[in-house]
């Protein structure tokens, strides 16, 4: 289940444009620089989590575009990492690497009416249960366009109950 980061994007302010780094450090409060970290995003004075780190795939925005017609660059979904190749809805609950970056996905970000705002009608309706990742960052690091996403841990097996012996009565 490995990706690739294909665009790392921040904006200093709330409802500011977004920008796109080659690289950014990320630490245990977000990405160095965004609006996140500093406190100054538009949801910072409502506490919850899933804000340090978030990504969505690049593939969503491709179906987005394809199945709703709405044009989203990648920036524009306001999500710090677009992603290639990595099924980010199966990393909830999950721990992974982004470069250098451990995170562990917390929910999905489902899109909001602030999101359709700044952006274009209809995309709200086309991101959900593909609008991407919130994650927190268990320790920081270094992100680089081009590094990978990895799984870090597997899924734990449910271990079988036991089948009792069979037996066949002789006759």
């Amino acid at each position: 289940m490995d990706g690739v980061v294909a665009g790392i994007y921040l904006s200093a302010v709330a409802g500011g444009a977004m920008q796109h780094r080659d690289e950014v450090e990320v630490g245990p409060g977000g990405v160095v620089g965004d609006r996140y970290s500093s406190g100054n995003g538009s949801w910072s004075s409502k506490p919850a989590s899933g804000r340090a780190l978030t990504l969505i795939e690049e593939e969503a925005i491709e179906a987005v575009r394809r199945d709703y017609g709405v044009e989203l660059a990648p920036g524009a979904t306001r999500r710090n990492v677009v992603t290639r190749g990595v099924a980010l809805n199966h990393l909830v609950g999950r721990t992974f690497r982004v470069g250098e970056a451990e995170v562990v996905g917390v929910r999905l970000a489902e899109p909001c009416a602030h999101l359709e705002a700044l952006t274009a009608a209809g995309v709200r309706r086309a991101l959900v249960h593909r609008g991407g990742l919130r994650g927190e960052v268990v320790s920081g690091g270094c992100v680089r366009v081009g590094d990978p996403v990895r799984l870090l841990e597997r899924p734990e097996r449910p271990e079988r109950p036991e089948r009792p012996e069979r037996h066949v009565a002789n006759e």
